[in-house]
């Protein structure tokens, strides 16, 4: 078996199942492609979980962060949802568009919910992973949750802050920081005090954040 696997790469393979392997060699095959995890996984975190992730319930795990060089679909959030119930922080890191974007917005799609999240994380996302997480008829976010994200993809996603379909989601998030280039702002901000001048109508999007900040950079 350990000739078969080291002979060739397998991009299709997303589990197997070995007896009487040694840890060494397990470590040597898979570790580039894979986490190598024995029962009861018992860490609080797991982190860089790519599509290969083969599932299982870890009830243990609160902090979960995600990376591919391949799109998250719809159905591999429902598996993350799945694998870790008691997760409270997700950070997601993933530049590539989704393909089956119809599938999520079909009647046939659940709707995901995480009932534990405190933090989730998508600065380094592209645009379908705001809609995916936004959006109150894709995912079902906890009250009180903290956000961090991209200002202008939070504003091109919620339509310059007026769309209804991501008003419910918004109006759950108590700590929202949001990046932006400093000339893309679209506002001011007065640098003798170091406050911003936060337009009315975001603040009325986020109705019950306690903390609303935009944090200005130039590249």
């Amino acid at each position: 078996m350990e000739r078969i696997l080291r002979a060739r790469n397998y991009p299709n393979l997303y589990g197997i199942s070995l007896h009487n392997i040694q840890a060494k060699t397990a470590r040597d095959l898979f570790t580039s492609y894979c986490h190598i995890y024995s029962y009861p996984y018992t860490l609080k975190y797991y982190d860089d979980i790519t599509n290969n992730f083969p599932g299982g319930i870890l009830i243990y795990v609160r902090k979960v962060s995600l990376f591919d060089e391949r799109p998250f679909e719809h159905e591999f959030f429902l598996r993350i949802q799945k694998s870790f119930p008691f997760m409270e922080e997700l950070t997601v890191r993933n530049e590539k568009r989704q393909i089956n974007k119809q599938f999520r917005k079909s009647k046939n799609s659940s709707i995901i919910k995480y009932p534990y999240l405190k933090q989730l994380d998508l600065i380094q996302s592209c645009i379908d992973y705001y809609e995916q997480f936004l959006c109150d008829t894709i995912t079902y976010l906890p009250f009180d949750v903290r956000v961090l994200m991209d200002h202008e993809l939070v504003k091109k996603v919620t339509r310059n802050f007026s769309r209804n379909r991501t008003r419910n989601n918004c109006e759950k998030i108590n700590y929202a920081n949001l990046c932006t280039e400093l000339e893309d702002a679209g506002y001011s901000v007065n640098f003798s005090t170091g406050k911003q001048q936060i337009p009315q109508h975001i603040k009325d999007y986020f109705p019950h954040t306690n903390r609303l900040i935009i944090v200005n950079f130039v590249i």
